[in-house]
Order: C-alpha cells, then structure tokens, then sequence
C-alpha cells in the first residue's frame, strides 16, 4: 500500500474524525478512499459501541461524566466507532450554540447533543425545526420569554444572523430589523414546560410545548413573502435562500477543509475558494439542502485533498486527537474529568462557548498561554511509552532493524503520527538530536526513551498544531 494512500486518509481521518493510529490508517486506505468517505457519512451502519450501563457500574466518576455531560462527550470522541457522527455533532455545537453558563443543566444540553448526532448530517432544514424546537436553547435565547403581547427578539435575531443566513453576503445585507421582528413574531408560544422540583429524584428534564394561545398568528411579512407565518413556515422559507447556501457552505469549508476569516468579516469578504464553496451549494440545493451530500462533494473534491494541515486544531481535536493515538481512557478509569480540563485551558470550554456566536476559530486558538498547555500535554502523553499506542509506534520501529539511523526513526514517527512534514532544518534538528547518543539499537535499554523523545519533539513543532 502505497505512502500517499495513507497520508490521504491520515488527512480524511483528522478532519470526518479526531485522527487514528497507523495501523487504523492502514485499514481505512485498505478499503480505499470513495468507501472509506461512504462508511464514514452512514455511522448508521456502525455499531454505536457507547455502553451507558457499562459506564454507570464501573465509572468511578459516574457522577460527574453523566451530570457533567463534557466528561461523557469527551469519552464518546475518544471510543466511538462513528468518528464522523461526533464530529459533526461538535461543528454544529459551535454554531448552534447553547451554553453551561446560563443553561444550568448538562443533561438537558446532552439532549441537544444528541440531536445533533441524530440529525446532524441530515436536512439542514430538520435540524432548524429541531433546534428551534429544543429545551435547552429556548432557554438559552429566551424563547420561553416571548409572548405575542411582548415579543422577546434573541432567537429570532440569532436564527437570522447565526445559524442560518448570517448579517450579510457579498457586501449586502442578508435580512432587515422588519425580518427580524417579523421572525420573532413567528416563533411566538414556542416554550418550555414548567420544571418539576428536582427533589428527591433529581433534575427532571425540560420538553418544547407549543402555546397556541400565545402564539402572534396575525400577518407576518418575512423576507419578501406574507402570510399569518409560525415558526416552520419562517424555517422554510430561511432554508431556500441562496444565503443559507452560502453561509452552510461557508461553515463547512471553515470547519472540515481551511481557516477561513471569522465569521463577522464573511459579509464583505469573499470566500477562500469561491468555486469550492459554489460547489457545495450547488449540493445543498439539488439535495433538498442535506449536509450528508454536501459534505460527500467536500471530502471527494480536489480541493479537500490538496487542503492538507491548511487548519489550526482546536483544543477538542488536539486532546481527543492525542487521546485516540496513544489509546488511553479506552477502558473506564480516574482521570477523564481532568483531560476535559485541558481542552478549557487550551482555550476551548466543551458545551460553554463564550458567546452565542461561539468560538473563533484558526489563529485565534493560539497565543501564548495557550500553545504552552498544547505542547506540553501532548508531549506529556506521547512521551509516556507505556500508552498502548505510543508502545505500537515504538514495536513497529522496533521490528525494522536491529539498528536503525535517526533518519529512519525521524520519519518513521513523523509517518506514524499521521505522514506530518517538517521544514528541511526543523527535520534536520531532529536528526541531529537522535544521533547525539550513538547509534539506534533496537534491542537497547533506552531505545523505547529515544523514540518516545522523537514523538515529543515532533509534536512540540509548529507544524502539528495543524490538521
């Protein structure tokens, strides 16, 4: 099997997913690439293999990985079959945001969460009507505090501007303040039910109620058409607009194939790649606006293969990305809650965006504080040569020579960590740091240490902040 297969699906796999180890890698490129993107986009046909039941009787921390909901995401990203499934449920999480913050119950967000699974590659216009329709963001957005006699303007502004047309396109504007208000009307009686007291069983859960009676069905006018609207006509009428096009293409292109500007900038910037992003419009339209086809035309197209390490990884893709590679917290044991606290420190709070807008993407994962923590918590884990996955790295290496030169052990690493590439002289610093204690045996004492320092040098590089 040829290198370039490998590194084509180490490129797919961080991006429909959080990375996988070489021998994983192998087997994706054995079924060859268009199969490999089909099995991805049906995690159907996989099995789910998250076992809550499992989770509950030998979880130590059972509590806070339920009650938490991060610990329980986290856990899902790093052991699920369906890598793709958590992945988009991750990309919609960051768009159609709700957070901890004013929330105030995880459970109720990992609802959400798994809505996003259940519907996340389907029709965009099914995940609106869900979203719009979900407990934890008509309390988020303040929904439950719109009524026809006093119209609350949140989820109508933001379902307008950040989730699904945006302010602008091409230097013009997308809506007006009367589309807005219009669209608030619609949305009128879309509430929550009363809670029930938590005690003595717990929190019980919030479910979406439709208040006919507080529901503004008078005459709307909302983007050009007229009629007495509720909030699944406005839905319909979002969905087949050619800026909903753009700014889903956009949102995809930004999240599975480049960085492009932040969000904000899109109305008077054009996009990276035009003809990349009229071709994923051109599939939500003839799809009937689902994001399984537009992400099909994304992974098959040229311009998603040439896109490689063309993105900075977020702080859930570094953590969850590492944690698959050098295969911990597969089993159940102490100590997830604390990997969830790296991705917060790394600048990336799961299930608690700063804003509603979510979180800035590209360059502005990066600063100082942040890329210190980066570095050393994969170092720290890809230098641990007890970690299944660090050990199958340093066997593999191990079984191609009784004595290897640093060259091979330098792409070797780099080949296994996913074929990363290094400038000439960064790769040469590594050469020259494996030569200075002698030759390679592989039947040393600290031949395992010498390979585990390589990994750690390698990630410690500017290059593998990318994906």
């Amino acid at each position: 099997m040829a290198d370039h297969d490998i590194a084509l699906m180490a490129h797919l796999m961080r991006r429909a997913g959080f990375g996988a180890p070489y021998e994983a890698l192998e087997a994706w490129a054995a079924k060859g690439y268009e199969a490999a993107v089909e099995e991805l986009l049906h995690p159907e046909h996989q099995p789910d293999g998250i076992e809550m039941d499992v989770m509950e009787r030998y979880f130590i921390e059972w509590r806070e990985l339920l009650a938490g909901g991060t610990a329980y995401w986290t856990w899902r990203m790093i052991n699920s079959q369906r890598p793709l499934q958590e992945k988009i449920a991750l990309f919609w999480h960051g768009i159609l945001c709700t957070g901890h913050s004013k929330c105030e119950n995880p459970r109720q967000q990992l609802v959400e969460f798994d809505m996003f699974r259940r519907l996340g590659l389907g029709s965009f216009r099914d995940i609106l009507l869900e979203i719009s329709r979900d407990p934890a963001m008509v309390f988020y957005l303040d929904n439950c505090m719109s009524h026809k006699d006093a119209i609350n303007e949140n989820y109508g502004r933001e379902l307008l501007e950040l989730f699904s047309m945006g302010v602008g396109m091409d230097g013009h504007p997308n809506y007006t303040e009367d589309d807005v208000k219009a669209c608030a009307r619609a949305f009128t009686g879309w509430t929550i039910t009363n809670a029930i007291p938590r005690y003595p069983y717990g929190r019980y859960a919030s479910h979406f109620i439709y208040n006919t009676a507080d529901h503004d069905d008078g005459e709307k006018t909302f983007l050009g058409e007229t009629g007495r609207f509720n909030g699944d006509d406005i839905i319909d009428i979002i969905v087949k607009q050619p800026a909903t096009a753009r700014f889903v293409s956009r949102h995809l292109y930004n999240f599975f194939v480049a960085d492009d500007v932040q969000v904000p900038a899109w109305q008077d910037t054009p996009p990276p790649d035009p003809e990349a992003i009229h071709m994923l419009e051109t599939a939500y339209f003839e799809s009937n606006y689902e994001i399984r086809a537009m992400l099909r035309v994304l992974f098959n197209a040229d311009f998603f293969k040439k896109a490689r390490f063309a993105k900075v990884k977020s702080p859930v893709e570094t953590v969850v990305g590492t944690m698959r590679l050098v295969g911990d917290f597969t089993t159940p044991k102490p100590g997830l809650p604390e990997i969830v606290a790296e991705m917060r420190y790394m600048g990336q709070d799961l299930a608690n965006p700063p804003t509603v807008e979510g979180w800035h993407m590209g360059k502005e994962w990066l600063d100082s504080g942040t890329l210190v923590e980066r570095i050393n918590f994969t170092a720290d884990q890809v230098g641990n040569v007890n970690l299944p996955g660090v050990r199958a790295i340093i066997d593999r290496l191990g079984s191609e020579g009784p004595t290897l030169s640093a060259e091979h052990v330098a792409q070797g690493c780099l080949k296994m960590l996913g074929h990363y590439e290094l400038p000439e002289d960064t790769y040469d610093m590594l050469v020259a740091h494996a030569q200075k204690d002698g030759e390679l045996r592989t039947d040393a004492d600290n031949f395992s240490q010498r390979v585990g320092q390589m990994l750690q040098l390698i990630v410690a590089t500017q290059e593998y902040l990318f994906a």
